[in-house]
């Protein structure tokens, strides 16, 4: 899918964060209102009626479509964090990011075997934070339905990534590039 209003509602940030990147923001898109909702309805669609028991979002930005999404699907939903923001016990995960190396937990009883579980975030570029939320969702027992992202940038590979995963990937935009 690649929808041009909601593809027209995401600000274009050339340089940032470094020269020869263009930054997709979101922040006008969840500004509008009817782009907002359709966005949220579009990431649902395929799962209304059906039993999804927890929404998984990643930091920062999949917690605003995370809860989203869990409320229309009448679902929980699991935060997952970058290390040392959950206050009980965790389980983690380390990622490699392009100069280095980063972290993300989930709560040890954020979901529990068996669970059908969906995961959002905004974007997805190299995949490497959402292949390590696939895998803590695995660790603790969870049946991952899909990967739920507005915006893919299918040149970096990280919707290719989660699918070798064998997870399946929603996107309703995608821009070429980085």
């Amino acid at each position: 899918m690649n929808d041009a209003y909601l593809a027209d509602s995401i600000r274009a940030i050339p340089d940032y964060p470094k020269p020869g990147i263009i930054f997709r923001d979101i922040t006008t898109l969840l500004g509008d209102a009817r782009a907002f909702r359709r966005s949220v309805d579009e990431l649902v669609h395929p799962w209304a009626g059906t039993k999804i028991d927890q929404v998984a979002g990643i930091e920062a930005r999949g917690f605003i479509l995370g809860g989203a999404v869990a409320h229309q699907l009448s679902a929980g939903f699991a935060p997952i964090r970058k290390k040392g923001k959950l206050p009980y016990e965790t389980v983690s995960m380390n990622y490699q990011l392009e100069y280095g190396e980063d972290v993300i937990e989930m709560h040890t009883d954020a979901i529990k075997r068996g669970q059908r579980v969906i995961l959002v975030d905004d974007l997805i570029a190299t995949g490497g934070t959402a292949a390590a939320a696939v895998s803590l969702i695995r660790q603790l027992g969870g049946v991952i339905e899909a990967a739920c992202f507005i915006i893919d940038l299918p040149d970096l590979g990280g919707a290719e990534k989660l699918k070798n995963m064998d997870v399946n990937v929603r996107t309703l935009v995608s821009f070429e590039g980085e």
